[in-house]
């Protein structure tokens, strides 16, 4: 690893709030100045200010060329992740305890966050509250003796909030100039417990002994630099490393795409599948994450998913939603006067019939997964309308909808056309406060929803 010297250091930080492009084609060449590096950190540093703040808040971290930084984990989903270590190590009186110390109650909640349950969405809360990281990269060890191991360790960022909740957190990676940029870092971060290793992470893991928690973000990448999706075309394929992993650890953690089908992935792994988190953040889904563990009962248990978006979690028991897609069973209310969108992670998951019980809503029709009720629902995962208009494709009913409006929100779902079509035929301008919905409701019919936001 290059390390700045202090013309470039000066330079970095004189003009870290420039345009890197303008910055390449005007800065003088001043001698010392390792202008390449330079902009590299410049551009780093501004895409941290927004993917990982505490990151940018930190003197003395030194960032990779742009697209690592480009694909490398958000702090919003690198703290998720550390939730779920210590969530799952954590003893249940440590997680009371700390509760306790803070003041906080074990069923506080927030409007945006909702108590949505007595499973595992209370403990996934309760474990939020308690261990919840502060913006000192120094603080918030968790556990005394505890073991970690990313055997995937790229340019560490989830390693670094996953380091914090341990004592002894070990990295892995094959690539000597991430290995140097991890150790610098980690130490800038005060992270005293990580230990650095340069070599195959699949070697490690066969030599190692046993640690309580590991994790693997597997490269997506074939050899020709083209992505791929399926688990066992990433690099490590983790089907073949299940039994070691299962033997090695006490739980694992696998980043996989968000692309992948998790009811298959689940049971590719035959069992071993103890959690699903499906995490998105500005309503885009960005991970997919499965837990492995241990068997407990002879007979193989559905694993509890958990839907996350940004504040909005629910999770549910497998088992009793296995399908999501249910629809009849429920008919739709007479008053049709508010619409609701899940979230992209609730998209994902498909359990849509597990959405229709917990908030008292109705699907619109068979695979349109948008909800109508008649009187307003707090909290719900998602965006909510007030429907103001419904009607066919006729020309009678569409203009009776449109009412002189010359620009509408225009989204479908299920529906015979796209949405570029659809805004083309009402000849509307985007944007602006309607919001029009082309979905198929209950009896295949084909229908045009005027809303507003609320």
């Amino acid at each position: 690893m290059t390390i700045m010297n202090d013309e470039t250091r000066e330079f970095v930080a004189m003009h870290r709030n420039e345009d890197v492009r303008e910055l390449a084609l005007k800065a003088k060449r001043v001698e010392g100045l390792d202008l390449p590096l330079a902009l590299d950190q410049i551009a780093g540093w501004q895409i941290a200010r927004k993917k990982l703040p505490q990151w940018a808040s930190c003197e003395g971290i030194v960032y990779p060329p742009h697209i690592s930084m480009e694909q490398c984990s958000s702090q919003f989903t690198a703290q998720y992740k550390s939730e779920i270590a210590q969530t799952l190590l954590a003893p249940a009186a440590t997680v009371r305890a700390r509760v306790s110390d803070s003041g906080e109650s074990d069923n506080q909640t927030t409007k945006s966050e909702p108590q949505l349950s007595d499973s595992a969405e209370s403990v996934m809360q309760t474990a939020k509250s308690a261990f919840q990281l502060s913006d000192s990269p120094e603080s918030d060890t968790l556990v005394a003796r505890s073991s970690m191991v990313d055997l995937t360790g790229g340019f560490g960022v989830d390693f670094s909030y996953l380091a914090r909740g341990f004592s002894q957190a070990t990295y892995v990676e094959r690539q000597r100039h991430l290995c140097d940029l991890a150790e610098h870092n980690m130490a800038a971060l005060g992270l005293d417990q990580a230990r650095i290793v340069c070599g195959d992470g699949v070697e490690y893991l066969r030599q190692m002994g046993p640690v309580d928690f590991i994790y693997l973000d597997p490269a997506r990448r074939d050899e020709h630099g083209s992505r791929t999706y399926a688990i066992e075309d990433c690099t490590p394929n983790v089907f073949e490393l299940r039994d070691l992993l299962l033997a090695k650890s006490q739980y694992t953690l696998v980043k996989l795409s968000p692309m992948l089908d998790w009811r298959k992935a689940v049971a590719d792994f035959d069992g071993a599948v103890r959690e699903v988190h499906i995490v998105a953040t500005g309503n885009e889904c960005k991970e997919l994450l499965l837990v492995l563990g241990q068997q407990v009962h002879e007979e193989p248990s559905a694993p509890c998913v958990f839907c996350v978006n940004d504040n909005q979690r629910i999770d549910y028991d497998s088992a009793s939603y296995t399908q999501g897609l249910r629809i009849g069973g429920k008919p739709l209310p007479e008053a049709k006067n508010y619409l609701y969108e899940p979230n992209a992670s609730i998209m994902k998951a498909g359990c849509f019939d597990l959405v229709e019980e917990r908030f008292g809503v109705t699907q619109v029709g068979p695979s349109s997964h948008l909800f109508v009720s008649a009187t307003p629902v707090a909290d719900f995962p998602g965006r909510g309308f007030a429907i103001e208009a419904i009607g066919g494709m006729n020309k009678k009913d569409i203009k009776r909808l449109l009412n002189g409006t010359k620009q509408a929100n225009i989204a479908v779902r299920n529906f015979p056309l796209t949405a570029p079509q659809l805004r083309k035929k009402l000849k509307l301008a985007d944007g602006g406060p309607v919001y029009l919905f082309g979905t198929t409701m209950q009896g295949c019919d084909h229908v045009l929803l005027r809303t507003s936001k609320i």
